[in-house]
């Protein structure tokens, strides 16, 4: 980045919400007029589910503070983070489990490090004396902030809701996620058929909290359900409803495409004062300007698009001055992204900053393409800084060492003591760092696989660990860079793509639109459910498969009758209540995807 810092990218202070004016009971505004006094946001990070073991799905506060930093202080306004999804009654009834995934202050420092941080009124520290803000819903550089929850049971929700409360915006209550963790705790998307618990919820909050009740909700089977289920969420209080344009069936391999028509639909026949944010088919920036157009919304959001670029949101301001620093790479074609090295040392540079509290290490210039020069052998190849040895490349790095006067290294025990990998931390900032890496850096992971098995081996909270795989992500990218020079037809982003029918659906032109060079940030394009079952990575069940092979027979007897049938493809989603016959165990899904819960 050269002398640019990570203080002079992050988001400047904005003007403070109604939420945090004055102490006691707050002015509640709602609708649109609370989604105007946030300065109306057009993009919005996602929500996404929250679980130990697959934490890679966790937007927690530092890779937040990464997605803002892209866009420029002056854009701040029109930018919306909702935090990971938390569990009401775990959060009303745990200690330890408010403390893990919501972290809005501490106890002060005699010496606090960073004076800028904005002054807070006794309201936003929950009344509590010696606290200032610390990460989640930090007023200068984690707001606007709305906190997602789960819940089926109305005090439960209104409990949890009121720690939060100080610290955000508003509360969203999860109508959305379709997993199967969600059906056993009867939450999310299968709340679908009690709406009068749905009512309750939500009538709750809005008649209770201090701030307001938000939704996230999942397009049903037909557009007129649709339509009657946002009407209830309307009826019970939500200041605005955001709508994932996937019905809840289509997961992991049976993800499929989202239905902008439906969103299109709710914005026709809803009050023109209804706001409605559009989630789905988001894999780069172009695409949040074409679902706004196409859904009529007025926000869109993205959450897994995110985590493989978190300079998605970055407008043609930010990505100038990406170029500038370095940072945002453009190739011969004119298609360009945000190089992984740079968002890599920006994410670190967040966690030392605001996580650990400390100054990130001195480091070396960012590796700029001007600096290649026309004979490949005569590029200037900085050393990195001085560092221990790493574990991948010695498993016991002490055993060759010698003392200042050439003595023995100690004894084998003192040796294992000595090279032990670093405590476990229960920071969730620090315990996603690894899976955020396995998304952001996956081209180059599976075409460098020693960063991969490096990155695989590395203990949550080894912040040497990770500054190492930065530096062998710096040089690879730097290998990149000068082969693309010297010879970039070879690495040209695009590829060739087979024609095919227009009216048919395929994954093929959204992975050679969204294809850039393997050090570069970019989209991870799911197969479709067509092509997941052509490749043997989606099994149906004996049902699915039966209807599947009598649907064929028909297409071929109507083709063969008339000869005038025109054919048409189709992507097959069976009904979530078709299962195998045997005990009924649902159908296999291989393999098996990380629970996305956007």
């Amino acid at each position: 980045m050269g002398e640019t810092t990570i203080a002079s990218q992050m988001p400047a202070p904005l003007p403070q919400p109604y939420s945090m004016i004055t102490p006691g009971r707050r002015k509640k505004i709602t609708g649109r007029a609370f989604y105007e006094s946030l300065g109306s946001p057009k993009y919005i990070l996602a929500p996404m589910v929250d679980q130990s073991e697959i934490i890679a799905d966790t937007i927690i506060q530092a890779w937040r503070l990464l997605t803002r930093s892209f866009i420029p202080p002056s854009q701040q306004s029109s930018f919306l983070a909702y935090t990971p999804m938390l569990h009401a009654r775990l959060h009303k009834e745990t200690q330890s489990y408010r403390d893990h995934h919501f972290q809005p202050t501490r106890t002060a420092p005699s010496s606090y490090p960073y004076p800028q941080s904005t002054p807070v009124s006794s309201s936003v520290t929950n009344n509590e004396e010696n606290t200032i803000p610390y990460l989640d819903g930090h007023p200068a550089h984690d707001r606007p902030l709305i906190v997602q929850f789960c819940a089926n049971d109305p005090n439960d929700l209104f409990q949890a809701a009121r720690h939060v409360a100080p610290h955000c915006d508003a509360v969203d209550l999860n109508l959305g996620c379709p997993q199967g963790i969600a059906r056993k705790g009867y939450y999310g998307s299968f709340l679908q058929e009690s709406p009068n618990l749905i009512h309750s919820l939500i009538s709750t909050l809005h008649k209770n909290l201090d701030v307001p009740v938000t939704a996230k909700m999942r397009i049903l089977d037909t557009k007129e359900d649709t339509l009657r289920y946002a009407q209830l969420l309307l009826d019970a209080g939500v200041s605005w409803i955001a709508v994932h344009g996937r019905r809840r069936e289509q997961k992991g391999h049976e993800t499929g495409l989202a239905d902008w028509n439906v969103i299109r639909h709710l914005r026709d026949q809803l009050p023109k004062e209804t706001v409605i944010f559009a989630n789905g088919n988001v894999l780069g920036h172009e695409d949040l300007q074409q679902c706004l157009e196409k859904s009529g919304a007025d926000g869109v959001m993205s959450a897994e698009g995110n985590l493989c670029d978190p300079g998605i949101f970055a407008g043609e301001d930010g990505r100038r001055l990406g170029v500038e620093s370095g940072e945002y790479w453009v190739g011969e074609d004119g298609k360009g992204g945000w190089r992984m090295d740079a968002v890599l040392r920006r994410y670190l540079d967040i966690l030392y900053k605001f996580v650990l509290e400390k100054e990130p290490p001195v480091r070396r210039p960012l590796f700029m393409p001007h600096q290649i020069d026309t004979n490949p052998l005569a590029i200037p190849h900085p050393s990195p800084p001085p560092s221990p040895t790493p574990l991948h490349n010695n498993p016991d790095p002490i055993s060759n060492l010698t003392t200042d006067d050439n003595t023995p290294s100690p004894p084998a025990s003192k040796r294992r003591k000595h090279n032990r990998p670093p405590a476990r931390t229960s920071s969730p900032n620090l315990l996603a760092i690894q899976a955020h890496l396995f998304h952001l850096l996956r081209p180059l992971l599976s075409r460098h696989t020693s960063i991969r098995d490096h990155l695989a081996r590395t203990p949550a909270g080894d912040m040497q660990s990770y500054e190492q795989i930065l530096q062998d992500v710096e040089e690879v990218t730097r290998q990149g860079l000068t082969e693309y020079k010297a010879d970039s037809a070879r690495l040209e982003s695009c590829t060739p793509v087979e024609e095919q029918d227009e009216e048919e659906e395929s994954s093929a032109k959204a992975v050679a639109r969204c294809r850039r060079p393997w050090w570069v940030c970019q989209a991870y394009v799911r197969p479709l459910p067509k092509e997941a079952l052509e490749k043997g990575s989606l099994k149906l069940g004996k049902k699915a498969r039966r209807k599947l092979e009598v649907e064929e027979k028909e297409k071929e007897t109507a083709k063969d009758g008339n000869g005038a049938e025109e054919e048409k493809q189709e992507i097959v989603t069976p009904a979530r209540e078709e299962m195998d016959e045997r005990d009924d165990v649902p159908r296999e899904e291989l393999p098996k995807e990380a629970m996305v819960c956007e």
